[in-house]
């Protein structure tokens, strides 16, 4: 398990196998790993806001067999330490906006984050080495016929990232990578560019409601679809019909 802290934590103890390894204090933006083989226990004497992410065994496993290195047997770390972590940093900044709207999250992105923190885990902390031969390259032409079509096919997003690699005879992780070095979008990405996409084909026809459109494209609701939309074309779909219709 893997625990970021949102606010600060002073002077607090903790156990491992039922006996004190240290007594801690943690600063906001901190990150402390803790194997729950080791029955983790942790005495603190105020209210506690971070986010836990869980990392089963399985995931590392699997990675490490789909780069051919050897399986990690557990992570390094140092008992109830914290460390600033600027990759896991980063993976909480994106996950906050999706915290606070979880109907607006797509499978898409849940899997590219999961994957991102396993990753990075795995390098960091459990020593897993990468191979380099697997960053070289992009998707094969048929391979990113596939993929986008499966991932436009889908436009709510629901479709696991695991589904789409499988279909290319990849590994998550390899297609992950040689999808954004082939589009320079990250699946997830691409997906609310096809949206975007799909939605200005519909905006062409007058008598499509915005609220329709946004449902259409797999947007949560209209004012998510307008925000993207905004976003990413620097109109708003109403302002950019007017303008497509003449």
């Amino acid at each position: 398990m893997i625990c970021l802290l949102l606010r600060d934590l002073p002077n607090n103890s903790y156990w491992e196998d039922g006996r004190q390894v240290s007594t801690f204090s943690l600063q906001a933006g901190e990150a402390t790993i803790h194997d729950l083989r080791r029955e983790p226990l942790a005495l603190m004497d105020k209210p506690i806001h971070s986010l836990l992410f869980y990392l089963p065994c399985a995931a590392l496993s699997a990675l490490a067999d789909q780069a051919n290195v050897p399986r990690i047997r557990e992570l390094h770390y140092k008992p109830g330490v914290g460390v600033f972590d600027e990759t896991l940093k980063h993976i909480r900044l994106s996950l906050l906006p999706a915290l606070r709207t979880p109907d607006r999250v797509t499978r898409l992105f849940t899997d590219h984050v999961t994957l991102a923190l396993a990753s990075h885990s795995a390098q960091a902390y459990g020593g897993m080495q990468t191979v380099s031969g697997l960053l070289k390259g992009g998707l094969a032409p048929w391979q990113e016929k596939r993929s986008k079509e499966m991932i436009a096919g889908d436009l709510t997003g629901a479709r696991p990232l695991r589904d789409i690699a499988e279909a290319c005879g990849l590994s998550v992780s390899h297609f992950s990578r040689a999808f954004r070095r082939s589009t320079g979008l990250a699946p997830h990405a691409w997906l609310l560019q096809a949206r975007v996409e799909s939605a200005k084909a519909l905006l062409r026809k007058r008598d499509a409601s915005l609220s329709t459109i946004a449902l259409t494209c797999g947007f949560a609701d209209q004012s998510h679809f307008s925000r993207v939309f905004t976003r990413r074309v620097g109109l708003s779909p109403a302002a950019w019909r007017r303008i497509a219709l003449g």
